[in-house]
């Protein structure tokens, strides 16, 4: 795995990481359907449902490329995890049958009864649902929130809950707040917790593993997808960790079957070659629109902008070559005023949709306190900058860039 102090190219990673030849010698990946799957020697069955044999081989003695049942371990969906853990800087990873699936798996699997969580304020609302209501009334798990920008509350809320996790985004959803990954680990680990990052806004762009974090996860929805038409997530950690959260008796994935499709898997194999190309191409588009709403006096956030509270972080911890990222929010002031900036935009330009979600390669417009972060209330979006009138836009990539560029400046200055 690579260090904090190496540079790290995950282009390269994934692509050392990737060829499997089909079953006939094709240049893509087959896709193995099947949801069971046989043993040589009835004596193997036995050991792989002791965890002595499966997909991974070790130093420790473990036969590797053995598969069980599909809930388990499928070879396609293994394959895909192996190229995100390469992406990612990990050991591992595994595909999971959405987002917020691989979320809930790995609390569940890092937290037992009456254990303590320390979240960021500002996190994606079904996270924040999960965190704030469904946990503690299922399972005993609290969760604490805080400012992730402010280093020693969040030092102060791990040593009052002694908690077993430190969660956050690495860009926050909807506020792009970067999270400062190295030193919130330094703090995490100093306190005995365990590291998650949601890393959906940032592929490519940021590397919480490189940097220090225990678990990264992923909505494949978003970005890794780009189309919006398959619903999935990740999990990439250590092999020990996938491993734990793959055990036949306590595993998390195991056990609660959020298991990816493997047709899924395969759609997806075909898409992570080209995410460096399109990332790139959101960043520029995103970069153009937040230059061109600052020059008519927007009030915008985008990373990517010198103006922005984290820009100088985002340098020091990105990875060279993929821009600053395919999202930006503009404060309109008022929901009346967001409304109309985007049925303008949708309605009268074709620029985008007002539609939830992110990483789609048409513009996606969301009126970020009345839709993807409604769970929060009144005051927790205020504590979390979510203001009434924010729009959170995720920038496409289809037509040429100074028509978008006009029609976003016609429904600007309109909807003031």
């Amino acid at each position: 795995m690579p260090t904090p102090s190496a540079a790290f190219d995950p282009i390269r990673a994934m692509a050392e990481a990737r060829h499997e030849f089909g079953e006939h010698g094709g240049v893509n990946l087959s896709i193995e359907a099947s949801t069971t799957f046989t043993v040589l020697a009835a004596n193997m069955m036995p050991r792989i449902f002791h965890g002595e044999s499966g997909p991974f081989s070790n130093a420790g003695g473990s036969t590797g490329g053995c598969y069980l049942y599909g809930r388990h371990f499928n070879p396609t969906v293994f394959t895909f995890g192996r190229m995100l853990a390469a992406m990612e800087g990990a050991e591992a990873g595994y595909a999971t049958s959405s987002g917020i699936a691989a979320i809930a798996s790995v609390l569940l699997q890092l937290c037992k009864k009456d254990d303590r969580v320390v979240a960021a304020t500002a996190l994606y609302g079904g996270t924040f649902a999960l965190l704030k209501d469904y946990l503690p009334s299922r399972t005993g798990i609290e969760t604490t929130f805080v400012d992730i920008r402010d280093l020693d509350a969040v030092r102060a809320a791990l040593r009052r809950t002694k908690a077993r996790v430190l969660y956050f985004e690495s860009m926050a959803n909807p506020t792009l707040v970067v999270a400062d990954i190295p030193a919130l680990m330094r703090i995490a680990h100093d306190h005995g917790a365990q590291v998650v990052v949601d890393n959906t806004f940032s592929p490519l762009i940021l590397s919480p593993i490189v940097h220090g974090a225990d678990v990264v996860v992923h909505s494949a929805t978003k970005f890794l997808s780009g189309a919006s038409d398959v619903i999935a997530g990740a999990v990439c950690a250590s092999r020990d960790f996938i491993g734990s959260m793959m055990d036949l008796h306590t595993g998390s994935l195991m056990l609660l079957g959020p298991t990816m499709d493997p047709k899924i898997a395969h759609e997806l194999t075909l898409r992570l070659p080209h995410l460096g190309v399109r990332m790139q191409e959101h960043g520029v588009r995103a970069m153009a629109y937040a230059e061109r709403l600052s020059a008519l006096g927007a009030e915008v956030a985008y990373p990517g902008l010198p103006s922005h509270p984290q820009h100088a972080l985002l340098q020091r911890l990105a990875n060279r070559g993929f821009g600053s990222g395919g999202l930006l929010t503009v404060d309109l002031g008022t929901t009346a005023r967001a409304n109309r900036f985007m049925e303008i935009l949708q309605n009268e330009h074709s620029f985008g949709f007002m539609a939830v979600s992110l990483g789609y390669f048409d513009t996606l417009m969301s009126c970020s306190g009345s839709s993807t972060s409604s769970e929060l209330s009144d005051e927790e979006q205020r504590a979390a900058g979510i203001a009434p009138g924010l729009v959170r836009m995720s920038v496409g990539i289809t037509g040429s860039l100074e028509q978008r560029l006009r029609q976003l400046e016609d429904a600007y200055s309109r909807s003031r």
